[in-house]
């Protein structure tokens, strides 16, 4: 088999015989995507270089215009997905079929070709030239770990279809059926301008952080949002802004014109002198609703009267932000876009829906009511209806002059879709159905010991009145019908309506926070320039009194690998983090916390920070340590900015010291292609043995402490130099650890550190010590000094002396 894969491989590569006609015709790119409830994962595989490339799961919107912008960047000859699939999907097809410019293949497979186990299986079978010849079944996922992120659950299933269907279409070239469809390489898929962070990434940085709902009432939606940037920095007003600025920052993006899109609306907002129109919009935006939602709902006539007042409130809502914002400075991007498409059909469409719907009595019906003077038969059929009560008892009255000397009373009543009807008691003489005849009155029913008829003027009532209820209800829904046609008619504007409120709403909430944790704005350049003043951390600056600020400086040719030591608890990951959220926050467009930031715009942000210990990938702590770094060794780019915390402490002192000066010695090689790199180790002997080259790009960091007594006193400051002690003495002290095994610890370190041997203690205990003492002391007693045979001199030598040397 291995003769025969190697004799179909030249088979498989594209060959330049036409030039760049071949490349165009094998130019054929395979989309898989699987989504669910919201997440999204996809890949494609090229095969002009028998390449797969794949996305981590990352949040869409229920447009799905994230896979838009996938398939209009890649232009995919074939797209496979799950015959069941999202209903978003299945809508999101549709409208790609609609589209005469583009029409791709959409391949379906059963659900079962994209199931988790199997996708795994599918890609563990594939067939992958790129692989070491000699690796094992067994050692396949460790090392297929590193390329890909077998976690990314959407991903994997996505893969499984991709590959079930390249095996099943066979390229012509492939003649041996046994060797299955080449994938040379694996590549991580970014869309263009998105900055690529891994979940790693977000997990170690706390942008995002779940947590059980305390209250018991709400266990069964789940989770709300814990201490996390997105919690801090999401202060929007609406349900569908905080779902915009989640995905804002599922997706940082590079580009300066987005980006200074945001800063200019934040920059306005932080004004003092424009707080007032930041509240008057902030109201407004409350009352702004899922617009999308509910013009759903009224095309398929199912709007209720909770319906009907949100789309007023709605409606009203956005004219009161269209006018406020008219009155703002036009030269602001966003001001301008709503002051243009915030059309006056917002105003005829609140103005109709106010003159036609009457909320209060439709809420107190709970159904759709008009007000007066809209339908003129309307109104006459409901004076009619206030009318009945009187009217029904002068008709009452003549009916029962006509009745039977035995009836006292009688009354008139109006039922709907049954009419009028004559209402008697039931007489003591009427038993059966038989005794209910009563001549020229038709029996309908009895209820409640009365009886109902009809008689010939209730039938004149019916002729003449009619149904007056149901036929107010069917004219009130005609008239439902016809606003509903008319709102459907200007719903273009609505649709923009809800997505710059959206993006007013984030960026407003980004504004609020800039003003709550005075933050400042960065200046975006696209250099390779990072430079903080006086940062602080988002997140700890909320939990502590007192937050002390540090500087950070990163330039093409300087300061590009910092090498932070220090002792434990000192600071060191607090900083690499608090370099990380704010390289992130100027990403999104938000203010950062510190007094000056420069941000050249980085492609992506790796980390080696947080160990997560996988079961179901079955992979070590240090194995998970070691893809994160090859991650970030292989992707990495001069824009990149990786943050290393602590790494190689996983495995044997001189393995992980190796690995780490390995690994930094190849980015200082790359020159000006080196990524920023802030790495803290409390490996002392990588600087203080010089196994790292010198260079220009390297700069040297530690954390500064002081010693009052005997107590280690942290400063939490960022100065040049390194650490000449771990203090981890101290710091053990600090945590509780007894002094006795402390002082142990730190005079077998010194001993160690000194090349001495280190002795080994066996100190009996208190009672042993006692009993001891207590033997020899009656062994000395007992002692006959007459006795001639007694040898003093050598009974102190070997039985005293070695007893008190051994107690003492």
């Amino acid at each position: 088999m291995a003769e025969g894969g190697l004799v179909q491989e030249p088979a498989f590569r594209a060959t330049s015989v036409d030039g760049d006609d071949a490349d165009e015709e094998n130019h054929e790119i395979f989309l898989s995507v699987f989504v669910q409830q919201s997440q999204i994962g996809l890949s494609y595989y090229d095969r002009r270089d028998y390449t797969l490339h794949f996305m981590p799961d990352t949040v869409d919107n229920s447009d799905l215009q994230l896979l838009d912008r996938v398939i209009q960047e890649l232009s995919p000859n074939v797209i496979i997905t799950s015959a069941k699939q999202d209903h978003s999907l299945t809508q999101f097809f549709k409208n790609l079929e609609s589209n005469p410019d583009y029409k791709p293949e959409i391949v379906m497979f059963p659900s079962a070709n994209f199931g988790l186990e199997v996708s795994k299986q599918r890609l563990l079978s594939a067939h992958l030239p790129f692989l070491p010849s000699s690796i094992t079944e067994s050692e396949k996922i460790p090392y297929l770990s590193s390329c890909i992120p077998l976690e990314s659950v959407m991903m994997m299933r996505s893969i499984g279809g991709l590959l079930k269907c390249l095996e099943r279409r066979r390229f012509v070239e492939l003649e041996d059926s046994s060797v299955g469809i080449p994938v040379f390489q694996f590549l991580t898929y970014t869309l263009k301008n998105v900055v690529y962070i891994d979940r790693d990434a977000y997990s170690a940085l706390q942008i995002f952080k779940s947590e059980l709902h305390p209250s018991v009432y709400k266990l069964q939606s789940g989770e709300k949002e814990g201490l996390s940037l997105y919690g801090v920095l999401n202060c929007c007003r609406s349900k569908f802004g905080s779902l915009l600025l989640r995905q804002w920052f599922h997706r940082p993006t590079r580009d300066l014109n987005v980006l200074k899109r945001r800063q200019e609306v934040i920059r306005f907002f932080t004004s003092p002198r424009n707080s007032a129109d930041l509240s008057t919009l902030q109201s407004c935006l409350r009352n702004i609703k899922n617009i999308s939602m509910l013009l759903q709902r009224m095309s398929l006539s199912r709007t209720k009267v909770i319906d009907w007042q949100n789309i007023y409130k709605t409606v009203y809502n956005a004219v009161c932000i269209r006018d406020t914002v008219r009155s703002l400075p036009q030269t602001i991007q966003l001001f301008q876009d709503i002051s243009e498409n915030f059309t006056d059909d917002l105003y005829y469409i609140a103005t109709y829906i106010s003159k036609v719907v009457d909320f209060d009595g439709s809420t107190a019906e709970n159904r759709f009511t008009v007000r007066p003077n809209v339908h003129s038969v309307i109104d006459e059929k409901k004076r009619t209806m206030m009318g009945l009560p009187d009217f029904l008892t002068d008709v009452a009255r003549t009916e029962l002059e006509n009745l039977d000397p035995r009836f006292s009373t009688c009354s008139v009543i109006y039922l709907p879709l049954i009419g009028f009807l004559l209402s008697l008691p039931r007489l003591p003489t009427m038993l059966d159905k038989q005794s209910f005849e009563i001549d020229g009155l038709d029996f309908i029913f009895l209820s409640q010991d009365r009886l109902h008829y009809r008689s010939a003027r209730t039938k004149e009532l019916d002729t003449i009145l009619g149904d007056l209820h149901c036929d107010i209800i069917d004219l009130e829904m005609s008239v439902m019908r016809e606003l509903q046609a008319l709102v459907l008619q200007r719903s273009g504007c609505m649709y923009k309506v809800m997505t710059l409120c959206a993006e007013l709403d984030c960026l407003m909430a980004l504004a609020q926070a800039s003003l709550d944790h005075s933050y400042r704005c960065p200046t975006l350049t696209p250099n390779h320039r990072l430079a903080l003043v006086e940062s602080r951390h988002p997140l700890l600056e909320l939990c502590t009194p007192v937050c002390v600020s540090n500087n950070y400086f990163s330039t093409e040719t300087e300061g590009k690998v910092k090498v932070i030591t220090g002792p434990n608890s000192s600071g060191k990951s607090i900083y690499l983090k608090q370099v990380g959220l704010i390289v992130f926050m100027a990403l999104i467009g938000s203010d950062v916390p510190a007094k000056e930031a420069e941000i050249g715009l980085v492609d992506g942000i790796f980390t080696r920070m947080q160990s997560r210990e996988s079961v179901s990938v079955g992979l070590s702590t240090f194995m998970i340590d070691l893809n994160q770094m090859a991650q970030s060794l292989n992707h990495s780019t001069a824009d990149s900015l990786v943050l290393v915390d602590e790494f190689g402490k996983g495995t044997n002192t001189v393995d992980g010291l190796s690995l780490l000066t390995a690994c930094l010695s190849h980015w200082l090689r790359q020159g000006s292609q080196c990524p920023h790199v802030l790495l803290s180790t409390n490996f002392h002997s990588l600087i203080q043995l010089g196994m790292i080259p010198d260079s220009p790009l390297l700069s040297l960091l530690t954390l500064e402490t002081a010693i009052e007594g005997e107590e280690l006193v942290f400063l939490y400051e960022v100065k040049d130099g390194i650490c000449q002690s771990s203090y981890a003495g101290n710091i053990a002290t600090l945590a509780g650890i007894p002094p006795a095994l402390v002082k142990r610890g730190v005079e077998a370190s010194d001993l160690y550190r000194t090349g001495r041997p280190i002795k080994k203690i066996d100190r009996p205990s208190a009672d042993e010590q006692n009993s001891r003492c207590a033997e020899v002391v009656e062994k000395f007693v007992s002692l006959d000094l007459d006795d001639p045979d007694l040898d003093l001199k050598l009974y102190m030598k070997d039985d005293l002396q070695p007893a008190l040397e051994e107690l003492l």
